[in-house]
């Protein structure tokens, strides 16, 4: 199989000390059937599928049948969730490899819902259709809007059902991700007091992530900073698309700096900086407007782990690592208002900016302004009928944005065409995600699914065929809730 396919695999993970992982295969299930492959993913990958029958496809992504080479493995880790410690780990993930692309990059391979582990408590370790799917679709749009993201390159039924609050379809999700290394690993590894393990996952990390970084004075503080920034611009990219993760916890943060785990998350419809939609964060600690400072206090815990690595001396590290993770804020607001200048096509840097973005979004939410669409039609000659752009203080702030564009040297096209390039038309509007899950887990009808993904491949584009899915939600299509899944 791995001729046909092109599985280039390597195992670079297995390294590390084996209290990092169990070995441990899938467990086979009943009757595996494709619902979807990503074929551009699997080009990029230097995957071919082509070859296989659709059965074959199908026990290769449910593990019933391994590629050749592969190691299977359970990845242990720990995670403050919702602030409380807790020892965790892959209860119903399986890494089944690193593949090496023709590119020469390295991807772990992991399947989602194979079965149980040693870290699976409780669990039955096995996933349903809909949380699957949900992963799928947002962790794809996010990839089109160019936000760093894990992504999906299968999900199989698995011909068993899982029971949650009732009966559902089980299945299975193929993720891709740069690594699978998260702030809770370094946690799991610090947690025992053990120094070397500590410094061997560091230097596999950097080596990995962040190779640029082994000759540095101070390596170990560099690789926290770099971290820290690259956290910072995702954050950042989260907010400028309205987008709320929903379960900010320390082990759904990578240190690759990717976007991970798509559970309770969904995009903002009408803006209000306070939108909760996990059904469990009852008291809005990942609220939209409340993720960088979750972010900032996850890396908190990140440098805390890196202590021992950057000085011998304690109090000496903890000045260091203070001042790193003080520079989170800073680094977010530059990432975050840099972005803002974008989507309102100012190309030039002014310091009132960030009182100018400020005035429109208190009008957007005293209006509940739709977050997407407002920003779009501000890229269009001629604004839509809605009661937010005849408001007076409205028209004020339209005035001095059109007087700061003045300032400017470029052209008005040159402003919109950035607008246009930063602002997008077409997001994984969570009715319309919720729409596709329903019917794909409650009628087997994935052609719902299908026509969504298609309007997300080009986000920016205005595309006739796909004007429907720029419509926010009507009263009663709004979904203010969503779920783990687990």
């Amino acid at each position: 199989m791995s001729g046909d396919v092109g599985w280039a695999f390597n195992h670079s993970y297995t390294s590390l000390p084996e209290s990092f992982y169990v070995r441990i295969s899938p467990v086979a299930v009943r009757a595996p059937n494709v619902v979807i492959i990503n074929h551009s993913l699997a080009e990029s990958l230097g995957l071919d599928f082509s070859l296989l029958s659709t059965e074959a496809i199908a026990r290769l992504f449910s593990g019933n049948v391994l590629p050749e080479n592969a190691q299977p493995i359970a990845q242990a880790y720990a995670g403050h969730q919702f602030g409380g410690f807790t020892m965790l780990g892959d209860g119903r993930a399986i890494l089944v490899g690193e593949q090496l692309t023709p590119a020469g990059n390295r991807f772990d391979i992991q399947f989602k819902g194979s079965g149980r582990t040693p870290f699976s408590r409780r669990g039955d370790g096995r996933a349903a259709l809909g949380p699957m799917l949900r992963e799928y679709i947002i962790s794809e749009a996010m990839f089109a809007l160019g936000i760093p993201s894990t992504r999906s390159l299968a999900v199989v039924t698995t011909g068993e059902t899982v029971f949650r609050e009732e009966p559902l379809p089980g299945a299975i999700l193929t993720r891709v991700a740069s690594s699978h290394i998260r702030v809770g690993t370094f946690e799991y590894a610090a947690r025992f007091k053990d120094e070397f393990s500590v410094k061997v996952l560091a230097d596999y990390a950097i080596q990995r992530h962040y190779p640029g970084l082994r000759d540095a004075e101070n390596p170990y503080l560099a690789f926290l900073k770099s971290v820290i920034d690259r956290q910072a611009s995702l954050v950042a990219q989260w907010l400028l698309v309205g987008f709320i993760h929903g379960v900010m916890n320390t082990d759904n943060m990578a240190i690759s700096g990717e976007t991970i785990d798509f559970g309770p998350c969904a995009f903002m419809d009408e803006f209000d900086p306070q939108t909760v939609f996990s059904s469990i964060d009852q008291h809005g600690r990942y609220a939209y407007h409340n993720q960088p400072h979750a972010a900032q206090w996850n890396l908190a815990r990140f440098a805390e782990t890196l202590l021992p690595l950057l000085n011998p001396v304690h109090e000496k590290a903890l000045a260091l690592a203070e001042e790193a993770v003080h520079g989170f804020s800073d680094l977010f607001q530059q990432y975050w208002l840099a972005g803002m200048r974008k989507k309102l096509g100012l190309l030039t840097e002014e310091v009132e900016d960030i009182e100018l973005i400020e005035k429109l979004l208190d009008c957007m939410r005293k209006h509940r302004m739709d977050y997407t669409n407002t920003f779009r039609a501000l890229s269009t000659k001629i604004l839509p009928e809605h009661s937010m752009f005849l408001d007076s203080a409205f028209v004020s702030w339209h005035k001095q944005w059109q007087a700061r564009l003045a300032r400017q040297s470029e052209s008005e096209q040159s402003v919109f065409s950035l607008m246009q390039a930063n602002n997008p038309v077409i997001l994984a509007r969570n009715h319309r995600v919720e729409a596709a899950l329903v019917a794909a887990s409650k009628h087997g009808d994935y052609a719902v699914m299908n026509r969504l993904l298609a309007a997300l491949v080009d986000p920016y584009s205005d595309a006739v065929q796909y004007r429907d899915y720029q419509m926010p939600p009507s009263a009663s299509e709004r979904v203010c809730q969503t779920f783990c899944g687990t």
